[in-house]
């Protein structure tokens, strides 16, 4: 259900578009899944109170309700996770105006590790983000991807497939002639290997387009969603990067050990 996306990862004040039923009693209660600090780990939330709680009346009106809703860790029974709302006089979007505990700025170690120094960059577009600053989460974001795409460029040579090899390496010099970064990314995109575009999505093509779009006419809603789509794109590709790589550096590890085990001579009896 698509409120549970939107309870789960929105930051505060970024409008989430939902068609709204006219009563509370009619609103969808989803299970959703974050981490409990309880339990520390990934868990599913389940909602212990009703939206109408504070008026007792299921046929209270949505339109201009704000109102407290409770989630419970099912696997502890003790953690909580409070959402504050509020639902649109127009019916056709909710947002969170309030969240405990409050919308998390920490990172995974992996993606630390390929952030680098550029992690206080990302914690602060977080910053931005939770508190509904489009255009400053942009800025940062687009920080970030200035000054890694070179290196990220360079780290997918061993992923890319065989028969593409000339085509990147040609690709990849061009981009050392320009220092606009949605240039550099335009000129390697369309070789990616099929394990950087699940589903067939170019997240290259995708960081292309939100680096392009013009914010001088877009309102903080409009800049939320480009942040949140450039941020994305940040994660899946330093993290399917370094997985990668990982895996090769393990293949190539293991086929060294057969190889070595195999051509070892045998001692004589």
């Amino acid at each position: 259900m698509p409120i549970a996306e939107f309870l789960e990862t929105y930051p505060l004040y970024r409008k989430f578009a939902l068609e709204l039923p006219r009563h509370c009693g009619q609103l969808p209660q989803p299970a959703i899944h974050m981490h409990c600090s309880t339990c520390q780990s990934a868990q599913t939330f389940r909602m212990i109170n009703q939206y109408y709680d504070r008026k007792g009346d299921p046929a209270l009106s949505v339109a201009g309700l704000t109102c407290r809703v409770i989630y419970m860790c099912a696997a502890c029974t003790s953690a909580e996770r409070d959402f504050m709302l509020f639902f649109a006089v127009t019916n056709d979007y909710v947002m969170k105006v309030g969240q405990s505990p409050a919308w998390s700025i920490e990172l995974d170690k992996t993606l630390s590790k390929m952030l680098g120094t550029h992690v206080k960059y990302y914690k602060r577009g977080l910053v931005c983000e939770s508190q509904g600053y489009g255009i400053g989460a942009i800025i940062y974001y687009r920080r970030i991807v200035e000054e890694i795409i070179d290196g990220l460029l360079d780290s997918i040579e061993t992923i890319i497939l065989p028969g593409d090899h000339e085509r990147y390496k040609a690709a990849l010099e061009a981009t050392k002639k320009t220092i606009i970064t949605q240039d550099k990314i335009n000129l390697v995109k369309d070789i990616l290997p099929p394990i950087l575009t699940p589903g067939n999505v170019n997240p290259l093509g995708v960081l292309h387009h939100a680096l392009s779009e013009g914010l001088h006419d877009k309102d903080e809603d409009e800049c939320l969603a480009i942040a949140d789509t450039i941020r994305g794109c940040i994660v899946f590709l330093v993290n399917q990067v370094l997985l990668s790589q990982e895996q090769s550096k393990q293949f190539t590890t293991g086929m060294k050990k057969l190889l070595d085990k195999k051509n070892k001579p045998k001692t004589e009896p």
